[in-house]
């Protein structure tokens, strides 16, 4: 579960980037969080993955107290989290297959483990075939989809999709999140931050609109940024 309450994040003179961010987020939910450029989206979800603190007000992410939260203690939350970047930030030199076992082998998994998790994590995102291919080999896509796996290869609880569809053309993207639905139905709660408003009205979810660090809309459905 994600739970905000009263959050207010701070990075110095000037307004507050989140000013009183109070939310939940149930395990096994899937949720847009959308809002226009600078409005504090890429500030919750460095606060979710436990890169910032927040100034006041408290924040829970599956089991942790981000506020609290002890040095040694982040890695093990991040486990429980995959992040999908909207550039990818896969690693070109590696192999599909290599760039999703990566992600098992930083955090010690076994080469037993690793050869069991991956192909089966690979088959969910349909390159099960592409195994050995490049990611500069690959479609727009097929990276996504390549970065999906990466996030989700280690079981976490949660993924958290940072513009998951900013760089691809509608027929992608709309591919892109029915996958995220598909994984979702197993049971991960997805969190999709983002600013297309036409894609989230596909998609009959909840949706929190955050303007100016503030939670000014919440509910399912429609979304206007107006």
């Amino acid at each position: 579960m994600i739970e905000f309450t009263d959050v207010v994040k701070s990075y110095g003179h000037g307004s507050p980037a989140l000013n009183g961010v109070s939310m939940q987020i149930e395990d096994g939910e899937f949720c847009f969080l959308v809002g226009p450029s600078g409005s504090g989206k890429s500030t919750i979800i460095k606060l979710i993955s436990g890169e910032l603190r927040p100034t006041s007000g408290t924040v829970h992410v599956n089991g942790y107290n981000l506020e609290r939260i002890r040095k040694r203690e982040i890695p093990y939350l991040r486990r429980t989290t995959g992040v999908v970047f909207q550039d990818f930030r896969l690693i070109a030199k590696m192999s599909v297959y290599d760039n999703v076992a990566f992600a098992m082998r930083v955090i010690g998994a076994k080469e037993r483990e690793i050869r069991d998790r991956v192909p089966y994590v690979l088959e969910l995102v349909g390159l099960e075939n592409k195994a050995k291919r490049l990611p500069g080999e690959m479609s727009g896509g097929e990276q996504q989809r390549l970065a999906i796996a990466r996030a989700l290869v280690n079981n976490p609880s949660t993924i958290i999709a940072d513009e998951p569809t900013g760089n691809l053309d509608p027929a992608r993207s709309f591919e892109i999140m029915s996958l995220l639905q598909e994984i979702n139905n197993l049971g991960t709660t997805i969190l999709v931050v983002t600013h297309e408003k036409d894609l989230v009205q596909l998609f009959s979810k909840r949706v929190i609109v955050i303007d100016d660090g503030i939670v000014v809309s919440d509910g399912e459905g429609y979304y206007d940024e107006d």
